[in-house]
């Protein structure tokens, strides 16, 4: 079997995360260094900085370009981020593994705390969860939409360009770069499949399938799908502002998740235990929340 070629985005995080994922499949298959080859693929969400995601078509814009080289041939299996990956999937994609969950919380650039922010503070994010959940918290933030990698988004912290931001802080500290605070989760409720590195290939490619699956990390994996079922059963967008969290305690997954008006003035918040493996009790805990959203809430998802 010759060397596997995996697809990823070119930022820093990105090849960040490929590295370590190709360093774990080497180390599980007793390969040499380097035999997992990185393909960098420049996507449209790396090219387009200066709008949100959600006017350039959504989360699309970070897997089209390497679900196109996927079923392409051109590479073996892509990884993703699997925040950024829509919950609906094509079904000749499979999402064959994910690492072990990172650091779940977001971490507050440009304060010590998001009281701490001074009245009527810019805050810098294009995340509609994060939007919505400083705007709960803090009604007289002032939120602009800030795009770039993880370096650009700090650049302008520190130019002064916004007063603050927001990060996730795995991705830091993937990066090896320790900067601001971290915000508890009982505060800001993550996005689902925050902190968890997936690896993608072909549906009908078992072979690349069971090389990935030895490193899989099966607890992460049955969080996140839940989380990803949640979410497609909301009809949840990039644009729609959505937390939600699961863990396995005691046998049993628990998922607290959150939906919100824009301006975070309504929220739903319900908690649900379920099976590992049940993927019905999230779907139901959507729709239940959207049965008892208001109006503000509703109009942001699709699945009305």
């Amino acid at each position: 079997m010759h060397g596997l070629k995996l697809g990823t985005r070119g930022s820093p995080l990105a090849l960040a995360q490929a590295r370590k994922v190709a360093a774990a499949i080497e180390a599980a298959q007793r390969w040499p260094d380097g035999y997992v080859e990185l393909v960098t693929i420049t996507t449209t969400g790396d090219k387009v900085q200066d709008r949100p995601l959600a006017e350039l078509g959504g989360k699309a814009l970070w897997t089209k370009e390497l679900d196109r080289a996927l079923l392409a041939g051109e590479v073996d299996f892509c990884v993703h981020s699997m925040k950024d990956v829509e919950s609906v999937r094509p079904g000749e994609i499979h999402i064959a593994a994910v690492r072990p969950r990172g650091d779940v919380r977001d971490r507050l650039i440009g304060a010590e705390s998001i009281d701490a922010l001074k009245k009527g503070a810019t805050v810098g994010t294009s995340s509609a969860r994060r939007a919505a959940q400083l705007l709960r918290l803090r009604p007289d933030l002032r939120i602009v939409p800030l795009r770039g990698n993880v370096e650009t988004r700090l650049r302008k912290v520190a130019a002064g360009e916004v007063d603050a931001t927001l990060l996730a802080a795995a991705g830091l500290k993937r990066l090896d770069l320790s900067v601001g605070t971290s915000i508890p989760t009982e505060v800001l409720l993550p996005a689902p499949g925050q902190a968890v590195i997936g690896i993608e290939c072909r549906t009908d490619d078992t072979r690349t399938q069971s090389v990935l699956s030895t490193v899989n990390n099966a607890i992460t994996y049955d969080c996140v799908m839940a989380e990803r079922e949640f979410t497609r059963a909301l009809g949840a967008t990039c644009a729609s502002p959505v937390a939600a969290f699961c863990v396995l305690e005691d046998g049993d997954l628990r998922m607290r998740a959150q939906i919100f008006s824009a301006d975070g003035r309504e929220m739903i918040e319900q908690r649900a235990v379920f099976d590992c493996g049940d993927r019905r009790t999230p779907a139901k805990l959507a729709q239940d929340m959207l049965a008892a959203a208001p109006e503000s809430i509703r109009k942001l998802f699709e699945a009305q």
